[in-house]
Order: C-alpha cells, then structure tokens, then sequence
C-alpha cells in the first residue's frame, strides 16, 4: 500500500526499476508485485469511477488494508512507513515470521515522537507527488524541490488527517504559501478563488502574472485521491472571513 501511494499511477508496470528493486527485497516477482499494485487500484473510488478495465482480483486481505488506511491514514502512514524502511534496508518480512515493527515504549520519548512525525510527513508527500506526477496542480511545475504537499485542513487543526491524500493537493513553494494563508482556495468545482488581497487594484506585475491570471483556473485533479469537497468547504470558510 505504501508502494501504491507512492508511485504514479502509470509506473505500476513490472518493467520499472524500482518495482523489481522493492520486489527483490520482497523476495517477490515483479509481475505478481505489478499485479498487486493493479489490485489495490481497483479499490480505489477514483479509478472505479473512470471504469478502468483490467482492474480487479483484490483479495479480501487487500481490502482489509485498503479499509484500515481509510479509517486511520496517520497511524497506518507511519507504520507502513516504517515497515518499508526496514524492508529497503534488507529486513524482508517471511512468510513464518512477519516483520516485527518498531514499536514505542509506553510514554513515547521525543525522539520517538519526531521520528513518527518524519514518518508521516515522508509518506503524505511522496503520496501527494505521487498522485499528482510530481507536478504542481496549478502550473505544471515538475521541480521537486519546489513543490509542497500541501495540506487542506492544516497539520495541527486535524490528526486524523494528516496523511489523508485526500486532505492534500500538491502545489509550488509560493501557492502552497498562499493556500495555507488562506489567500488562495478553491470553489466547488475545484476553480480558483483570490483573496482582495492578491487582487488589490494596484497590483505589482509579479503578483498580477503569478497570481492574477490564475483566478477561475481548474485545478489539475490527481489520478486517485480526489480532493475531498468537505476539506476544501472548511478552507473555503476560513478564506472568506479574511477575503
């Protein structure tokens, strides 16, 4: 699962160098890893609702790890990240013995703690890149070190939402700002919106041209994790007190 957030949807072949390096650590084929992938995606309400063929054979086990992400992306964002650090270090789970996970002592240290929020962090950004194909929604910026996974409800306002892909929409450096000053938001049908403050009537022509022009554009939607139209309600009510 934590394979499936994070690459795009269309490098799910057993060609990829990257799925034959994690299926060699798996002791895994490719192809029965690339298959795995495909189940997961025909759990996914994006890719049913596109009616993509070729989508199917989900075992009941895969849809119990699909359900447990929905009902606790955080929790299970951290443990899967974890999970896949061990196994790219050489720690391959076996068949008699699943890998033992890094478990905190009770009263987690502080150590613990930032190692958990790394973890979580990690897995939301490669999750919204990933779903994004490592291109701003905005305006097709493909600089990674210039792009945010930027979140819709804010890290601090939701724990539970925190690695939600669906509470997330990648954006460049300067947009992610503005959207997470609530300067910038989206409509109902993901358009958008500026603030009075991005469109006072002298406007400097750096603000006009990256800013500006954009207002009514369309954002550019994910290939899964749709962002959620309740998230973006609640930003939008934020955005229009200080509008």
């Amino acid at each position: 699962m934590n394979l499936y957030c994070r690459l795009p949807f269309g490098q799910f072949d057993q060609s990829n160098a990257y799925i034959q390096q994690v299926a060699e650590q798996m002791g895994r084929t490719p192809g029965s890893l690339s298959m795995k992938l495909c189940n997961l995606a025909s759990l996914d309400s994006y890719h049913q609702q596109r009616g993509v063929t070729g989508l199917k054979g989900a075992s009941n086990l895969d849809r119990k790890v699909w359900n447990d992400f929905q009902q606790d992306w955080t929790r299970m964002a951290e443990r899967s990240e974890a999970t896949f650090e061990a196994l790219m270090k050489g720690q391959p789970p076996s068949e008699t013995e699943p890998l033992k996970l890094p478990t905190a002592p009770e009263g987690p240290t502080e150590v613990q703690r930032k190692i958990n929020v790394r973890r979580v962090q990690s897995f939301f950004r490669k999750a919204i890149l990933g779903s994004y194909e490592g291109r701003c929604a905005l305006t097709d910026l493909a600089v990674p070190e210039l792009l945010i996974a930027s979140h819709i409800i804010g890290w601090g306002q939701n724990e539970s939402r925190r690695a939600d892909p669906s509470n997330g929409i990648c954006l460049n450096a300067l947009h992610d700002k503005a959207f997470d000053r609530h300067l910038l938001s989206f409509d109902e049908d993901y358009r958008v919106i500026l603030s009075s403050v991005l469109k006072s009537k002298e406007t400097p022509e750096f603000q006009a041209y990256n800013f500006g022009r954009l207002e009514g554009k369309p954002l550019r939607l994910p290939h899964r994790f749709l962002p959620d139209p309740e998230a973006l309600r609640e930003h939008r009510e934020i955005f229009s007190k200080s509008a």
